[in-house]
C-alpha cells in the first residue's frame, strides 16, 4: 500500500487539508477545505493538476469529529487512498517543543496546556488532533509548531524586561508563523544565490501578520512575542500596544480579561481603524477614507517595524513578501518599500505589478521578492521523517 500523510490545519470553523505521497512529500496529490463548522458547511478541494474533487458533506457535519471522520470515508472510497500519517499545525509549542513531535497523551496534554498562549488556534489546533485519536487510534500524528522556528534567537531578543522569576516562568518572546519562515528559508538560495544566507527579513502579511529577521538563514528577531497578538497591525488585531492603554481599560471601562481578549483578537486592526472590513482586498478598493487610513497605518507600521529588524541584523540584504496580502497585493508592496527607500530599497513598478518573483529596481542596494509560502509542504516533511522513526 502506498503511503499517505494527510496535513491538516484546523480552525474555529474549518478544517484546510492536503494529501501528501510520503516517499516525496514535496508537493500535494490533493488539498482542499471543509468551511462553516458550526453553521452552513461547504467542501471544496481540487487535485494536483487544479482539478476539482467531488464531495457532498452530510447535513450532521456540524464540528471537527463529524468533519473529520467524513474525510477519511471520502479520502479511502472517492480518491481511494488510506492515510498512513497526519501532521498538523500546532500553533504553540512553547519552550519545551523545538521540533515536530509524534503525538502522544502526555504530548497532547502538554500543548492543550498552553492554550492560555494562543487562546484563538491552539484549541482548534488540538481539536483536529483529539478527533483523528477517536477515529483512528492507531494512526501516527505529529505535531509541527509554529513557534519552533525561533527557537535559534538568542535570549536578548526572547527577553522581555521583566523580573527574572517571570522570565523563567516562560513569559518570554516565542514568535509565530514559524512553518511559513521555515519554508521561505528552505528555498531562499533559489532566488538570492549568496544573499539568501545574509542579512534578510520576511514578511509574512495576512490576516494574521508578522516580520522576521534572518540570518544565515535562522530566525535571530521577529515581531510576535509571547501571544499572536503582538508586533504588526493585522486583520483584526491591533499588533503592539502600550500595557498602559490595557490598564487604562481595565479601570476606567471596567473590561474584564475577557473583554480586552474579544477586543484585541476580533475587533481591532484592519476592521477595528476602518470600521469596515478585515479584508485588504476590500479596502484597496473602497473610497471610504477610512479604509485607506487602515491600509496607510498597516503599511506605516510595517515599515516601521521593518526598520527596527534591519537594526537587529546590521543592515539588509534581501526583503521577501510571502502570504495572502504579502504575495497578492502590490500596492501594499510598494507603500511599505516607499517608505524604506533610506535604506536602499527601490521598487520596480511594473515588475511589481505584473506578478514577477523579483520586484526590486536595478539601482536597488535591497533585493525585493515575492516568493509564496507553502506551509503544508513543510509540514508533511516533517510528519514522513517523524513518522518513519516510529515505524516498526
Amino acid at each position: 500500500m502506498q503511503e499517505k500523510i494527510l496535513v491538516v490545519n484546523s480552525g474555529s470553523s474549518s478544517i484546510k487539508f492536503a494529501l501528501f505521497d510520503a516517499r516525496a512529500p514535496d508537493s500535494a496529490l490533493l488539498q482542499g477545505a471543509i468551511t462553516g463548522l458550526g453553521g452552513v458547511t461547504a467542501f471544496d478541494a481540487h487535485d494536483e493538476h487544479g482539478r476539482p474533487l467531488a464531495g457532498q458533506l452530510p447535513s450532521a457535519t456540524v464540528n471537527h469529529d463529524s468533519a473529520l471522520a467524513w474525510l477519511m470515508a471520502w479520502l479511502q472510497s472517492v480518491v481511494n487512498v488510506a492515510v498512513t500519517a497526519a501532521g498538523h499545525r500546532v500553533v504553540h509549542g512553547g519552550d519545551r517543543f523545538g521540533e515536530p513531535v509524534l503525538l502522544t497523551a502526555a504530548v497532547y496534554a502538554a500543548l492543550e496546556a498552553l492554550t492560555p498562549l494562543a487562546p484563538l488556534h491552539q484549541p482548534h489546533n488540538l481539536a483536529a488532533v483529539r478527533a483523528l485519536t477517536a477515529l483512528l487510534p492507531e494512526l501516527p500524528q505529529v505535531a509541527c509548531f509554529d513557534t519552533s522556528f525561533h527557537r535559534t534567537q538568542d535570549a536578548r531578543a526572547q527577553h522581555f524586561a521583566l523580573p527574572r522569576a517571570l522570565t523563567n516562568a516562560g513569559i518570554k518572546r516565542y514568535g509565530f508563523h514559524g512553518l511559513s519562515y521555515e519554508h521561505i528559508a528552505g528555498v531562499l538560495p533559489q532566488f538570492l544565490n549568496a544573499k539568501a544566507d545574509g542579512r534578510v527579513i520576511v514578511a509574512h502579511l495576512g490576516n494574521g501578520a508578522s516580520l522576521c529577521a534572518m540570518r544565515g538563514r535562522k530566525s535571530v528577531a521577529t515581531t510576535m512575542g509571547f501571544t499572536a497578538l503582538d508586533g504588526l497591525m493585522m486583520g483584526t488585531r491591533c499588533g503592539a500596544i502600550d500595557p498602559g492603554v490595557l490598564l487604562y481599560l481595565m479601570r476606567e471601562k471596567a473590561m474584564t480579561a475577557d473583554d480586552m481578549e474579544d477586543l484585541l483578537y476580533r475587533h481591532c486592526g484592519l476592521q477595528g481603524v476602518s470600521g469596515l472590513s478585515s479584508d485588504m482586498r476590500q479596502l484597496l478598493v473602497s473610497d471610504a477614507p477610512e479604509a485607506n487610513e487602515a491600509v496607510d497605518l498597516f503599511c506605516y507600521r510595517a515599515a516601521r517595524e521593518i526598520a527596527s529588524l534591519a537594526a537587529a541584523l546590521g543592515g539588509l540584504d534581501a526583503l521577501i513578501f510571502t502570504a495572502g496580502i504579502g504575495e497578492h497585493a502590490p500596492e501594499v508592496r510598494a507603500r511599505i518599500c516607499g517608505q524604506l527607500d533610506w535604506l536602499g530599497v527601490t521598487l520596480d513598478e511594473a515588475s511589481n505589478r505584473s506578478g514577477n518573483t523579483m520586484i526590486c529596481g536595478t539601482d536597488s542596494r535591497v533585493s525585493v521578492c515575492v516568493i509564496p509560502t507553502n506551509e503544508e509542504v513543510v509540514i508533511a516533511r516533517h510528519t514522513a521523517r517523524v513518522a518513519q522513526q516510529v515505524r516498526p
